[in-house]
């Protein structure tokens, strides 16, 4: 009886288990389903968010290329002044480039035509220094300046370069755009080593410090990309410059710009500090203290009450030279971030969190720069970039809200502002497209169609629909640092594109769309994943990593 009993007891232990699992199963099973619905409905508004960003930026492109001079193909500086020269520096750095890359995710046709045949004309065309580009003039049909000015070929190369063909490359890897920048790099090796002195008409006495920036950057991420080490030695030739006693930007200017034209060489030293920390420790160790003295410098006199940094100013007396804020704040704090990842230093991070922490609350519809889109653009784009490595929520809410802002500069002919800041308007827009779709573009993009993501831990949920039928590939990002830049580690760096969601090409991902799950590997995800579109349908798609 006991041992009937015993028996009786353990049947209903396990009874009462089972009953105690299966209801937490079920609303387990309950609970997910409710997520992913909500991630789904997410992605549905989140696409909506991109297709007005992808909207804009096309009407960008198609509006600047009614601009282009007849005979030469190649845009004007400016549609107010300027309007018979490119240049380097400006339409060169700042305009095309971004129309390269809005034909290159929304307009296929403009890319394979006019993008490439612009980049052949500006390269025909422009070249005076062997490969280095200089003013051109259409009015002229030749050079606008008769005699040869070194220093402005220097600069206008240096821009070119950094703030043109380098993010063209983050986007789209080796390319006729990657081989234009190499040309002009190995031409310039020829004539400049550490650049010291910049004289020219039309340039500042910033110039030296920017061009010094610009080059430790491009000589960066082009040494990680090629591994060729004389762009790594080159580059160190002028850490070693500043980064000295004698040089040290913190303690040798008295005027220190925080904003563009100035705080490139801030994110210079520190991308060449990240690439030496990996390349040549030794050099690391000897850098180290340089590095760390002048960005505790800036951070005890170059900030407001938020952890916004002035425009410009006196590092030697902590005097405030120009108090507006700079809206380049973002690029600065990568620097500061990327130290942070190297060596720890948890007061880079928190100058980061404090930044982002205070933009909703404080800068909603901040006048960065006199009224001008382009300060809403490298805000926005450098909040962004920080975003990703620390998501902060009240971020997102402020994100939000300035993209609008930003759209209102547009005029309905795609024109922004009619200078070559216009450019940064796309850039811009099309970054804030790809975070609301998880790095994810399709292949003949149609402005009807309608795709966003929603990315909750190790799943991006996918909606896509139009109102009309379509037919094409959902491409999916990839860690684009890798596969286009040969770089062992994502440090937050100006011109780089977030990778919200990377796709590893030899890994194998769960994809389920409505009740059919299949496993595909990451390299199809990233060539394209075919999607076929009935007219008013929506597709939703899950992939698991």
């Amino acid at each position: 009886m006991e041992s009937e009993n015993g028996v009786i007891s353990i049947v209903a232990r396990l009874l009462i288990i089972f009953l105690m699992i299966y209801p937490a199963s079920g609303f387990a099973q309950t609970q997910a389903k409710q997520n992913s619905e909500s991630n789904f409905n997410q992605a549905l508004i989140n696409g909506k968010a991109a297709n007005e960003a992808f909207r804009h930026s096309h009407r960008y492109l198609l509006g600047w290329l009614t601009k282009a001079d007849p005979v030469s193909g190649l845009i004007p500086r400016n549609l107010n002044k300027d309007t018979c020269i490119w240049n380097a520096w400006d339409a060169g750095a700042d305009n095309y480039p971004f129309m390269v890359m809005t034909a290159s995710m929304l307009d296929r046709p403009v890319f394979e035509g006019k993008m490439r045949d612009m980049l052949a004309s500006e390269t025909r065309l422009t070249s005076r220094i062997g490969r280095l580009p200089d003013t051109y003039s259409f009015c002229k049909k030749d050079f606008q300046n008769n005699q040869i000015d070194t220093s402005q070929v220097i600069f206008g190369s240096a821009e070119y370069m950094k703030d043109g063909l380098i993010p063209l490359t983050e986007w789209l890897g080796s390319s006729p755009w990657s081989e234009r920048m190499l040309g002009i790099l190995e031409d310039l090796n020829k004539i400049v080593d550490v650049p010291t002195e910049i004289k020219s008409r039309g340039l500042g006495n910033h110039a030296v410090v920017e061009v010094g920036g610009d080059l430790l950057q491009v000589l960066a991420r082009m040494y990680w990309q090629t591994r060729d080490p004389k762009w790594l030695q080159w580059g160190i030739r002028i850490g070693d410059y500043y980064l000295s006693p004698d040089h040290l930007p913190t303690r040798a200017l008295p005027r220190l710009r925080l904003r563009d034209h100035g705080c490139e060489i801030l994110s210079g030293l520190v991308e060449l500090y990240a690439v030496v920390s990996l390349a040549d420790p030794a050099k690391k160790k000897q850098w180290q203290p340089f590095i760390h003295e002048m960005l505790d410098t800036i951070l005890a006199k170059g900030r407001n009450e938020h952890g916004l940094f002035y425009d410009e100013i006196n590092p030697l007396t902590g005097d405030i030279v120009q108090k507006r804020l700079a809206d380049n704040f973002g690029y600065t704090l990568n620097a500061f971030y990327t130290v942070y990842m190297i060596d720890q230093v948890v007061a880079y991070r928190e100058a980061t969190l404090k930044t982002l922490g205070a933009l909703s609350a404080h800068y909603r519809n901040h006048d960065w720069e006199s009224g001008s889109a382009d300060g809403y653009a490298d805000a926005i784009e450098g909040a962004l970039n920080l975003y990703l490595r620390e998501p902060v929520s009240s971020t997102k809410d402020w994100l939000d809200s300035e993209i609008k802002v930003l759209y209102n500069f547009q005029k309905p002919d795609g024109i922004i502002e009619g200078w070559h800041g216009d450019g940064n308007f796309a850039r811009t827009s099309l970054m804030y497209a790809l975070w609301k779709t998880a790095g994810i573009h399709i292949s003949n993009w149609d402005a009807n169609v309608i795709y966003g993501a929603a990315v909750e831990k190790n799943s991006v949920y996918v909606t896509i629909t139009s109102p009309t039928a379509w037919k094409g590939n959902l491409i999916f990002g990839s860690k684009w640092h890798t596969e286009h830049m040969n770089m062992p580690i994502d440090y937050p760096r100006i011109n780089q594109f977030q990778e919200w969601f990377p796709i590893e090409k030899n890994k194998n991902y769960k994809v389920t769309i409505g009740s059919k799950t299949t496993m595909v590997k990451g390299s199809l995800l990233i060539d394209g994943y075919p999607v076929e579109l009935k007219a008013n349908e929506v597709i939703r798609m899950s992939c698991v990593r």
